[in-house]
């Protein structure tokens, strides 16, 4: 998996399963792409990944996260629960306003 940290007045956590990356999905009216300039960052593990999601959880932070891997180790983490999760094409995302 991906995570890159946006720093802005609120930081944005990206975080996309590695398969992901780059592609463009379509359903009806609705979008998703996953740009490398936004999502790539330092691919993580899912151990460390967890810890980051848990230190963000804490601050004021966004968290935009794409892929069966990431939305599930997000659940895990406290950060989203299943009615959160929204699919395009079978990819699961998830948009969080801490």
């Amino acid at each position: 998996m991906f995570v890159k940290i946006h720093k802005s007045y609120r930081d944005i956590v990206a975080i996309c399963d590695e398969n992901l990356l780059g592609k463009f999905f379509e359903e009806g009216k609705f979008q998703l792409e996953i740009k490398e300039n936004f999502f790539e960052g330092e691919k993580t593990s899912s151990e460390e990944l967890l810890k980051i999601m848990e230190n963000y959880r804490k601050e004021d932070a966004t968290f935009n996260i794409i892929g069966d891997k990431s939305t599930d180790l997000a659940l895990k983490a406290g950060i989203i629960n299943k009615e959160g999760i929204k699919n395009i094409q079978g990819i699961p995302f998830a948009l969080i306003l801490m």
